[in-house]
């Protein structure tokens, strides 16, 4: 609702001319707030808003690596360690008193005009090295998958509350109306609240692409293939019982009382307006979205470029080509989830393995972004929950590690051919420039025009952000 119209020079004449003029402009911003609210409201809850902040991302890539990569193992180079490989751990707060030091087994080289060390793991990544900004002084609560995983989504390591996600697609809307504006591709199973909206209108969730499985039986032969992830595309897009003007007709009739029970209960529902505006878009997305995932039409080189031709870098690559193609075509906000980085045993095959699968589609991507101009404001994240420890589990495996770990950022608005913060000697903790995950949350709501403090949404009474009382904006990394 508007406050009622109100006249500059009656509300003048009631006032005192210091506290007046003052008054006056106060209720002229509350009005101008409230009309702006009301406009958006007519124009839908996924309407483009413009951010309060300059922007200098439009949109979000998240390739988010679960189960925590090793930083020492691949973007935060440790001579010390390497030199005192095979020495007792230096005593953490009594844990890790009795483990040796574990040298990486891989070589580290410096890359592009900034220099940055990266693991011989990352060889196409490294080409991209001066678009990089490598944070290696990310910090999170606990050392454990669960908690940690969910604090990198939503901020919390155990409320259920908006994601990520959400919360930009709810601060920014989107530009396409035919599609969704945050889409998670292969989200692990049973972590919805990773791209839940919580108390957020449902329709600022994220849609879910494809998902990971673990093998068993034929029924997961024929859905999935062998790398336990489903063939990416959305359930029931498609209608094969009724053509699109019978279910325009099915729709309107569902719609007509959708909205008649929003007039019985009083004009204003969230929860049925979230359920109308849900419904419209599944309706649109039926003509829009079997085109966007389609790559049968790409070129034979662009397929080269994410590795599609290849069997290791296959899957991998048609998720980051999709994210590509759903960013260019409005969405707001894309994840990839890419499981299976927990190396507390076997880490040189497994560690091999995962960035052979990795390493080469997300070079591609950057590379692609780049050539189309997207890179510039198209902010590309890669990280897990937390890292991995200096010292060897076991004969070749690495501990979880919380205090001190590795992601890095291109694109967007970040500086590239950096390094941001650092962790000590061996790569324990963090000990110069420490981001923790409040703080990383506040930078990309930054880097999007969006400040995280007056980001917020009412709910039982409270006004809730996706940092909580927390996070600073690390501005060294800003372009």
């Amino acid at each position: 609702m508007t406050s009622p119209s109100f006249s500059r020079r009656a509300f003048l004449r009631n006032t005192s001319s210091g506290f007046g003029y003052l008054a006056f402009a106060a209720l002229a911003r509350q009005q101008a707030l409230r009309a702006a609210e009301s406009a958006a409201v007519s124009a839908g809850p996924l309407a483009p808003k413009n951010p309060p902040l300059p922007a200098r991302a439009k949109r979000v890539i998240f390739l988010c690596m679960q189960g925590a990569p090793s930083h020492v193992d691949l973007l935060d180079y440790k001579p010390k360690l390497v030199a005192d490989s095979g020495k007792s751990a230096p005593s953490i707060a009594g844990r890790y008193g009795q483990a040796k030091l574990m040298k990486s087994p891989w070589k580290f080289s410096q890359h592009g005009k900034s220099g940055l060390w990266i693991s011989e793991l990352l060889p196409g990544l490294a080409r991209h090295a001066d678009d990089l900004c490598v944070v290696n002084s990310m910090t999170t609560d606990l050392p454990a998958h669960p908690q940690a995983f969910t604090q990198l989504h939503t901020g919390t390591t155990q409320f259920v509350r908006p994601s990520l996600g959400s919360w930009i697609l709810y601060g920014l809307g989107t530009t396409n109306e035919n599609l969704p504006g945050f889409i998670t591709i292969n989200p692990p199973a049973n972590a919805t609240r990773t791209f839940g909206s919580a108390f957020l209108p449902a329709i600022y969730q994220g849609t879910k692409v494809g998902g990971n499985a673990l093998p068993g039986g034929a029924a997961f032969a024929r859905r999935f293939g062998a790398g336990g992830q489903e063939q990416a595309s959305i359930a029931n897009i498609k209608n094969d019982r009724y053509s699109t003007d019978a279910q325009r007709t099915q729709l309107d009739l569902v719609q007509a009382l959708n909205k008649s029970r929003m007039a019985l209960d009083g004009g204003v529902s969230a929860e049925v307006e979230g359920v109308i505006e849900s419904y419209e878009l599944a309706f649109r997305m039926q003509a829009e979205v079997p085109k966007v995932l389609d790559l049968s039409k790409e070129s034979a080189a662009t397929k080269a470029l994410y590795g599609i031709d290849e069997a290791e870098t296959e899957t991998f690559g048609k998720q980051c080509l999709m994210a590509r193609k759903l960013v260019e075509a409005g969405v707001r906000f894309v994840e990839i989830t890419h499981g299976n980085w927990d190396q507390h045993f076997n880490l040189k095959a497994q560690l091999e393995r995962n960035t052979r699968a990795i390493d080469k589609p997300v070079a591609g991507l950057l590379a692609d972004l780049k050539a189309r101009g997207l890179l510039k404001d198209t902010l590309v994240i890669w990280g897990g929950e937390f890292g991995r420890t200096p010292h060897s589990q076991g004969e070749d495996g690495r501990d979880h590690n919380n205090k001190g770990f590795t992601l890095w950022m291109a694109g967007g608005g970040v500086r590239g051919g950096m390094n941001h913060g650092m962790t000590d000697d061996y790569g324990y903790e963090a000990v110069l420039n420490k981001m923790h995950v409040h703080d990383w949350h506040a930078t990309v709501l930054h880097l999007l025009g969006l400040d995280h403090e007056r980001l917020t949404y009412r709910y039982a009474g409270r006004d809730f952000r996706l940092t909580d009382v927390y996070g600073t904006v690390a501005k060294e990394i800003l372009a």
